[in-house]
């Protein structure tokens, strides 16, 4: 789960991270209120989406005075964002962040993240900070360093001053970073999140570290922990078919290609996209329905698969263990007749009562088409989505 730049930093700053003031906006009169109450000599307006690049995009302006502000949030709000992370649709800005500004002396990238090699929590940090971090990595490698953090201890003091060194942080500068980065540590662990990225984390003037900018992303599986968390979900930012496919418990990502993909399993998914493409096709979406899906979950997840209007085709690709075949053919079956699907269906089905499934949908009355094996069934989608 994402959430917005200000509540990001609602968050860190109840850890002691130090983050500028500031307070959002929804209408034109309150960006207006919050500049005046800022008192500051010149203040940020920013757009609030769930993407990067907002800056170059126009989402991010200085202000000099509240009826500037003002101004320009009656341009911004409403307006569609496309970003580099937006994709050509962009991001409608319903919420802006009016903040105060700063006296930036240096920026800094710092990022946690889990690493799955190593089972760990990762400290990165750079002193390219508000530069796009992928593009630092890719001329300079060097330039980014990395603190791998062991679960038991967490970030030790140690480390801390080892990353604030590596960033050139010296005398009072240097004092100030490591109880903030072991901040950042514990803001991550204790809300369950899957990633945490500053850029910038400046330096300013008097010689504080102030967390410019903040992104913040959830692990769903942990959020049964933290109901304050949920309340922060913006479904406004996430798409409508991924938001409605969560309310039925399936697992949903919306891809850009013209062949559906309905499976079981999380890798037997993957397996699936890879193999659509290596067939010369390009799959429209990630969709696992899981182990223990039953004829209802089914028949949403064809009405969610056949919402998307680039789909020109639909793979069914199923291996019956927990979930038996003939529960999947009678929701297929469910699903055909009361979506009146014109799209071809191409499905391969095997495992726990494959026969009686494959019963099920000859008896139908509709035509599906049915694949010998995953090879000749993405196969048959490709061509059946080419035509």
């Amino acid at each position: 789960m994402k959430i917005h730049e200000y509540q990001a930093k609602a968050i860190l700053a109840r850890y002691g991270v130090t983050t500028p003031r500031g307070e959002v906006a929804f209408t034109k009169e309150e960006a207006r209120e919050g500049a005046h109450r800022l008192k500051s000599n010149i203040v940020v307006v920013k757009a609030q989406i769930h993407a990067g690049g907002r800056g170059k995009a126009g989402g991010v302006k200085l202000a000099h005075s509240p009826d500037e502000a003002a101004e320009i949030a009656s341009h911004m709000l409403g307006m569609n964002l496309v970003t580099i992370q937006t994709g050509p649709s962009g991001r409608i800005v319903k919420r802006l962040l009016i903040e105060e500004g700063l006296d930036i002396q240096r920026e800094l990238y710092l990022s946690l993240l889990v690493d799955r090699e190593t089972a760990r929590v990762i400290f990165m940090a750079s002193g390219a900070g508000g530069m796009e971090i992928e593009e630092v990595a890719k001329k300079d490698p060097s330039a980014i360093l990395h603190e791998s953090i062991h679960p038991a201890v967490g970030l030790q003091p140690y480390q801390a001053r080892k990353l604030a060194f590596g960033l050139g942080l010296a005398g009072e500068a240097a004092n100030r970073a490591a109880p903030f980065f072991q901040a950042l540590y514990r803001a991550f662990v204790d809300t369950d999140a899957s990633m945490l990225e500053i850029n910038p984390c400046v330096l300013t003037g008097d010689g504080r570290l102030v967390a410019l900018d903040a992104k913040m992303t959830f692990d769903d599986n942990g959020l049964f922990r933290h109901t304050d968390l949920r309340g922060l979900r913006d479904l406004d930012e996430e798409d409508p078919l991924e938001v409605e496919a969560s309310k039925y418990g399936l697992n949903y990502i919306k891809l850009d290609g013209t062949v559906a993909c309905m499976v079981n399993g999380a890798g037997l998914a993957m397996a699936t996209m890879d193999i659509i493409k290596y067939s010369g096709g390009s799959p429209a979406n990630f969709l696992d329905v899981g182990g223990g899906a039953n004829a209802e979950q089914i028949t949403h997840a064809f009405e969610i698969l056949l919402a998307d209007k680039n789909v020109k085709a639909v793979l069914i690709n199923i291996f019956g263990g927990i979930l038996r075949v003939d529960t999947l053919a009678n929701g297929v079956v469910e699903a055909a007749h009361k979506t009146k699907i014109k799209l071809p269906v191409v499905l391969r089905l095997e495992g726990t009562n494959v026969e009686q499934g494959r019963e099920i949908l000859q008896k139908s009355g509709l035509n599906f088409i049915v694949g010998q094996d995953m090879k000749d069934a993405a196969e048959k989608v490709v061509a059946a989505a080419g035509r």
